[in-house]
């Protein structure tokens, strides 16, 4: 199965990315997680239907209204975790 690994720099913590990353990823029932980085920066895995990674990660780049996304770093893979949902950790 399809998977990204996405770090996110900018202004991309305290301006509800972590919310928009679950909700976005809900909706294109992508499973996997996000969490924010003690150096500022946003962290996420999600795995799913190509199409639907593809969308997602045009809108992680994008990230919510008060977001400034600076630098996107995104790593493809073929894996199977067996997650189920997706979730904000810590």
């Amino acid at each position: 199965m399809p998977q990204i690994h996405v770090v996110l720099s900018g202004r991309v913590q305290g301006v509800g990315y972590r919310y928009y990353a679950l909700r976005s990823a809900q909706r294109l029932n992508l499973h996997g997680w996000v969490r924010n980085l003690p150096d500022g920066s946003v962290e996420l895995e999600a795995e799913g239907a190509r199409d639907a990674l593809e969308r997602f990660e045009e809108e992680m780049r994008r990230g919510p209204a008060a977001a400034e996304v600076a630098d996107c770093r995104v790593t493809w893979s073929e894996h199977e975790s067996g997650r189920r949902g997706f979730r904000i950790l810590g």
